[in-house]
C-alpha cells in the first residue's frame, strides 16, 4: 500500500465513500498503487493507467488512454474538447458505482490490456491546433513577437494556444496576450517563472 494514497482514502471528503469503493473495484485489476497529482494513481510497470479523483459535482475514474479504449456502454467522457486522450467515468453516489461494479472492472481490465498492447495516443500537431484571431493578428503585427512564438518548443506553444483561447471573450484573450508577452519574448511557457 501506498502511504500518501492510504492517508488519501482515510481523510474525510465530499467523495469518501465512492473513492474507497472505487479503490476496491481498481486493487482488483492488479494495478500497482501510487500517488501522483495529489490522488491515488494505478500503474502497470511504471506506466499510468487510471487515476481516482473529484470535482465538486462528482468524482471519476480518469483513463490514461482512454480514447483507445473500446466504450461499449458509452460511458467515457472527454473532458474539454482540447483533452485528446484521457477519459473519464463519472459517478454521483455509492449506489451507482454498486451497480456498475462488475462493468467498471471490465474497463479497467480494457485499460489494462491497451497498456499491454503497448498501442500509442497520436496526438495532435500543435499547428493542427487554431490560432485565436487575437493572438493570430498579435503575431501578424508585430515581427518580434511571432519570432519569439515560433521558437517557443511545440509544448509551450500548445500551452499558451490553449490558454489564450480557452477564453470565452475577446477581451480576456487579449488580456492573456498581453499578460504573457514578455513571457513569450524571453522563451518562456506558461508556468516557466
Amino acid at each position: 500500500m501506498n502511504t500518501q494514497a492510504e492517508n488519501f482514502f482515510q481523510k474525510k471528503s465530499k467523495w469518501h465513500d465512492e473513492y474507497n469503493l472505487l479503490r476496491t473495484i481498481v486493487l482488483k485489476c492488479k494495478l500497482e498503487e501510487d500517488f501522483k497529482w495529489k490522488h491515488p494513481c494505478y500503474t502497470l510497470d511504471g506506466n499510468n493507467v487510471v487515476l481516482i479523483h473529484g470535482f465538486k459535482d462528482y468524482c471519476a475514474l480518469l483513463f490514461f488512454k482512454g480514447v483507445l479504449m473500446k466504450d461499449p456502454k458509452s460511458l467515457l467522457i472527454q473532458q474539454t474538447k482540447n483533452v485528446q486522450d484521457r477519459r473519464q467515468m463519472r459517478y454521483t453516489s455509492v449506489e451507482e458505482i454498486t451497480q456498475q461494479s462488475k462493468v467498471i472492472e471490465a474497463y479497467i481490465r480494457e485499460a489494462v490490456t491497451v497498456e499491454k498492447s503497448g498501442v500509442k495516443v497520436t496526438f495532435k500537431k500543435t499547428n493542427e491546433f487554431e490560432i485565436p484571431e487575437e493572438l493570430s493578428r498579435q503575431l501578424k503585427m508585430d515581427p518580434a513577437f511571432r519570432k519569439a512564438f515560433e521558437s517557443l518548443t511545440p509544448g509551450r506553444q500548445r500551452g499558451y494556444l490553449l490558454y489564450i483561447s480557452s477564453a470565452k471573450q475577446s477581451s480576456t484573450r487579449e488580456s492573456r496576450i498581453e499578460k504573457y508577452y514578455e513571457h513569450i519574448l524571453a522563451g518562456k511557457g506558461l508556468d516557466d517563472i
